[in-house]
């Protein structure tokens, strides 16, 4: 039941308003049962896929509310994003033929800020934190005369947000638990706001990374001491809103916190399971149903694919770390004595065992051993754990010293 002091920041009136205004503008994106992540967390798991709208997030949705509000009462709008409601902002005041200019942390992902730019914004890089980009973006507010849409602290912004609820019950109503990312708290805001009223009973679980759990802190007095380096951009938020802030306090029923490590693991088993490509604040629920799977075992949960706006060099990496940590990628140390032959030899085991070489680094010089012995190292492919423990143990069997390198 919704608490009567969140009444006059968002009501389930405003998100269904929302949802009439934005209609026909922001797509309505599907919502499918999987049955392999269901099988693998123990949940029934109903994906909302808002990396399919135009911008490829759900920030379209708070953004086109907002900007429909001032549309014939602004000379120009300004923004402060990570991203992605960078390019809700830019889209769609493109659309409606307002200026808009957007401040973004120094660091942001290179595809981000070029997308916005594409989408006809000017981009202003300045500031270390999304804190310090929001007060540059105030400051220029003012100096210019531009209206500033803010990326979560804001009601029209919440209810737009908010309709990603509304159409996951209208599509699923018996679900049990929504699991939803945290940053600045938006997203949940709204989400929680229209769910609770249509269903009052379901349980709604907010998600942040260990690296940034500002919204936990705030909610139960805790100091978790987050690292601030993430894979999550899009939830990497110090300080939640303030309007936020109340919502959650009212209508949230849990928080938990995710490790980076399950973030990355998330993302690649998302990939393959589900050949869709999504960026590390939209896998922290996948990445939740497996850190805590007793939490969820047995119910029906709404998990919301927030985005797919990731960085292709991070994406890489997390692919190749993937593999690291199923065993499908492995770094073999192998000492051998140096003479002609030991090094054809190694080759001919690993293509007998039925791996393949990926990278090798033979080296003398800088080794610590014997003059008469040598090292290599070598970056094999396995099929699984299993096939890579083949081969050291062949490589063993003919006299080689081997040992595995370090993995993630």
């Amino acid at each position: 039941m919704l608490v009567e002091k969140n009444k006059t920041i968002v009501t389930p009136d405003d998100v269904r308003q929302a949802a009439k205004n934005i209609e026909g503008s922001v797509s309505r994106t599907p919502m499918t049962m999987s049955r392999t992540l269901s099988d693998i967390t123990g949940a029934e798991c109903y994906l909302k896929f808002e990396i399919f709208q135009f911008t490829a997030a759900y920030k379209e949705r708070g953004a086109l509310n907002r900007l429909l509000a001032i549309k014939n009462e602004t000379n120009g709008i300004i923004a402060m994003s990570a991203g992605n409601h960078a390019q809700g902002v830019s889209y769609h005041a493109g659309r409606l033929g307002i200026p808009a200019t957007i401040v973004m942390p120094e660091g942001t992902p290179f595809n981000k800020v070029k997308r916005t730019e594409e989408l006809g914004a000017e981009v202003v890089l300045t500031g270390t934190t999304l804190e310090e980009s929001t007060a540059a973006a105030l400051q220029l507010a003012t100096e210019k005369a531009l209206t500033f849409v803010h990326p979560f602290d804001d009601p029209l912004v919440i209810a737009g947000q908010g309709t990603v609820g509304l159409e996951m019950l209208e599509d699923v109503p018996d679900l049990d638990t929504l699991v939803v990312p945290i940053g600045g708290g938006g997203l949940i805001s709204g989400m929680a706001t229209i769910a609770k009223d249509i269903n009052p009973d379901i349980e709604i679980v907010g998600l942040q990374t260990e690296a940034f759990p500002s919204m936990k802190e705030a909610m139960d007095g805790s100091n978790l001491e987050g690292s601030n380096i993430t894979i999550a951009e899009g939830i990497a938020v110090k300080t939640p809103g303030t309007k936020t802030q109340e919502i959650v306090k009212g209508l949230v029923d849990d928080i938990l916190v995710v490790s980076e490590r399950r973030i990355e693991s998330a993302l690649v088993l998302m990939m393959e399971v589900e050949k869709v490509v999504i960026e590390g604040a939209a896998a922290i629920s996948l990445a939740a149903l497996l850190e805590y799977p007793e939490k969820f075992k047995g119910k029906k949960v709404g998990i919301v694919l927030t985005g797919g706006n990731i960085d292709s060099r991070l994406l890489a990496s997390a692919i190749m770390r993937g593999m690291a940590r199923d065993g499908r990628l492995s770094r073999l140390r192998i000492s051998m004595v140096d003479v002609p032959g030991s090094l054809a030899k190694v080759t001919e085991i690993v293509a007998k065992v039925g791996n393949n070489i990926i990278e090798m680094r033979h080296q003398r010089e800088f080794g610590a051993l014997s003059l008469k012995q040598t090292e290599m190292e070598l970056v094999v492919e396995s099929k699984d754990k299993d096939h890579a423990n083949k081969l050291l143990n062949a490589l063993e069997r003919d006299g080689f010293t081997v040992s595995f390198a370090q993995t993630v």
